[in-house]
């Protein structure tokens, strides 16, 4: 704070407040004795001044009102100002007081002098100010032509007329730099049209858009509707083109923190925001008293997900984050990004494969984490196709190693990063996940709390279709689509780490919980709205071609099978799989782990010999559904389009309805 006094401007602040607080005073006692003072209390009034103006302008500063600028005084800083003026005067009073008991003082000076402080001070601010506003206002109002010449800057049009936009607006007005000026709202919601915020009219409803162009010829349209759903956006991103305007749009409502909505927030239309997912409700003290003060390993932590997940762990102040990655350069980026971006330097990076047994004692022995969140894995299907040993080496015994330490070193939560193409897999990539989460399910032992997390893509994830289609549209095409019926469910990655973290506290051991990832996309239609946010026409100036699915792809994917049900969860977007493990008793049971164990050691040993058949064959054993995708989707009711489930047979180890 102390730095502060080299400010030249500080001391003009001290010096107004001061006569503020000395117009006060003399003010409290004018009115008190109806402006005839006589000479007693005149030097008494003095002698007050010359206390109080000391006192309050201290007050003030602890309370920090001289730190911020006054043209941008807000709400908390009124209130901070009728703080510091009550808590002035009680100090005043607390001091007469003690020095003389108050004897000849008059009480109603003080009350006087506490509300005139709150006036003044608050008042000068406020019009300091409504100074700046105005002095943008007439800038950008059009209509204030005869004061001013015309404003120059780009002629803006904001599509939504709620906080977003009020917002935008009110940077605009208020920051004489920015290049903009508003000429007008559009909103949906028939109360606010014909009215105005900061002077700016709420002129039509969205769907007039075109006319309303027509007739105030906007250089660019703003959609400040951050929360609005993708079937909406997609309709008036269609109308923007429609008109050839240029247009941008907030961050979705999940990406912007604190509600600071900026006008430096605008970008450009992307795939998210026509896929419209809503913001996740988090439980923030649940996922605080699993993470505060723990110990957490990260696994992959280099990966899409493992690096979102340290973004968001390192919000609830963990003691100590590992971060485990095979991949030098994806452990040194996240490493840099959290000690340079985020200032989070309570970290230890470990070079290595999960599959290690022996670095992975060592690093268990040496950290001890409490939580640990295991999300790495091999998941480009064609790939593992190809080379489904891989396959084996992490995401089955890899997984299995990090498990068995997690136990043997008393973890207390264990969290797997799943995913749908475990469910009936058409792939080894999916069988192999399968595999992890069978293997989770035999080693609960009530001591730590293991549990799978299950969802489908990711936007903008490694190996996504998204950055693919993005960079066959920037070489000119064509797009490759491999089937035109294909279809996925999709969540952003912030919204997929969100949900694995909210799960972990809901976990109570051996659950794989299912996200829900709400509407189906056709890779078709995601093809074509990439194309037409590119500023292209498919089939026109980008040509889509459909090259047939990949080795081991599906048409659909699911996160359910028919013998499995799901209940639901404290977390309206979270429901968990019933789970039937131990049916047959526990002799039956055993024997299932036995066999499990039996062929994973079965599959080592053919992975060392990077023996594909076997490796397929014995997958088709532990996974009996492993097999060819057949049919077309079903939806399961209970999961309101979670899933497509379809027959099955059973597992070695089963999740009963």
């Amino acid at each position: 704070m102390f730095y502060q006094f080299k400010n030249p401007k500080l001391y003009v602040m001290f010096l107004t407040d001061g006569l503020l607080f000395s117009l006060a005073m003399i003010l409290s006692y004018l009115i008190r004795f109806d402006f005839q003072v006589d000479e007693f209390f005149q030097a008494q009034m003095i002698n007050l001044v010359l206390v109080a103006i000391p006192l309050k302008l201290l007050v003030f500063t602890v309370f920090g009102l001289y730190r911020g600028m006054w043209r941008y005084t807000g709400l908390g800083d009124l209130w901070f100002v009728v703080q510091a003026a009550v808590i002035s005067s009680l100090l005043l009073v607390a001091l007469m007081f003690t020095w003389n008991r108050l004897e000849g003082y008059p009480r109603t000076v003080f009350v006087l002098d506490a509300a005139f402080t709150m006036l003044f001070a608050g008042g000068l601010r406020m019009v300091i100010r409504s100074g700046y506003t105005m002095q943008g206002s007439i800038r950008n109002f059009p209509w204030c032509v005869p004061l001013r010449r015309m404003p120059k800057g780009k002629r803006c049009l904001i599509l939504g007329a709620g906080d977003a936009g009020e917002k935008i607006l009110r940077e605009i007005i208020e920051n004489p730099d920015l290049d903009h000026h508003v000429v007008g709202f559009l909103d949906d919601d028939p109360g606010k049209r014909g009215r105005t915020l900061h002077g700016v009219p709420v002129l039509e409803e969205i769907s007039m858009l075109p006319y309303i162009v027509e007739k105030v010829q906007p250089d660019e349209l703003l959609i400040a509707l951050p929360s609005v759903s993708g079937v909406r956006m997609r309709s008036i991103v269609e109308l923007c083109k429609q008109v050839g305007v240029p247009f941008k749009t907030l961050p979705v409502i999940g990406e912007i923190i604190d509600g600071k909505v900026s006008v430096r927030s605008l970008r450009e239309v992307n795939f998210q925001d026509l896929l419209g997912r809503p913001a996740v409700t988090l439980d923030d003290d649940g996922i605080r008293g699993i993470l505060a003060d723990r110990i957490v390993l990260v696994t992959g932590c280099g990966g899409s997900i493992g690096s979102e997940l340290c973004r968001q762990i390192i919000r609830y102040a963990p003691r100590r984050l590992i971060l485990l990655d095979a991949g030098e350069t994806n452990l040194y980026s996240i490493q840099m990004e959290l000690e340079h971006e985020h200032r989070y330097k309570a970290y230890v990076p470990v070079l290595g494969q999960v599959q290690d047994e022996t670095l992975m004692e060592d690093v268990f022995s040496a950290y001890a984490p409490e939580v640990v969140f295991h999300a790495a894995a091999y998941k480009h299907v064609p790939m593992l196709e190809n080379n489904p040993w891989q396959a084996v080496w992490t995401n089955i015994l890899g997984s299995k190693v990090v498990m068995e330490k997690s136990l043997a070193h008393g973890v207390q939560r264990f969290v797997l990063v799943s995913t749908d193409k475990a469910v009936r897999p058409t792939n080894v990539m999916g069988a192999s996940k399968r595999v992890a989460e069978l293997l989770l399910r035999g080693i609960q032992n009530g001591r730590t709390r293991f549990m799978a997390v299950r969802f489908g893509n990711v936007v903008g994830s490694s190996g996504s279709v998204i950055p693919l289609f993005r960079r066959q549209i920037e070489l000119g095409g064509p797009v490759t689509v491999t089937h035109p019926e294909m279809i996925r469910y999709f969540m952003t990655i912030p919204e997929s780490v969100q949900l694995i973290l909210q799960s972990a506290t809901l976990g109570k051991g051996g659950e794989i919980f299912v996200l829900d990832m709400g509407t189906p996309v056709r890779i078709l239609d995601m093809a074509r709205d990439l194309i037409r946010l590119s500023g292209k026409v498919p089939d026109v100036d980008i040509p889509i071609e459909i090259t047939g699915p990949r080795e081991g792809e599906k048409l659909f994917e699911e996160l359910i099978i028919e013998s499995e049900g799901v209940d639901s969860t404290s977390h309206e977007k979270i429901m968990v799989l019933r789970e039937d493990a131990q049916d047959g008793g526990a002799e039956e049971w055993n024997q299932r782990l036995k066999t499990l164990y039996k062929l994973v050691d079965q599959l080592q040993i053919a992975a060392r010999r990077h023996d594909t058949p076997a490796i397929k064959e014995l997958l088709g054993q532990i996974v009996p559904e492993y097999s060819a995708q057949k049919g077309q989707p079903v939806f399961h009711p209970a999961l309101r389009k979670l899933g497509q489930p379809s027959s099955a047979k059973g597992n070695i180890l089963r999740e009963a309805a």
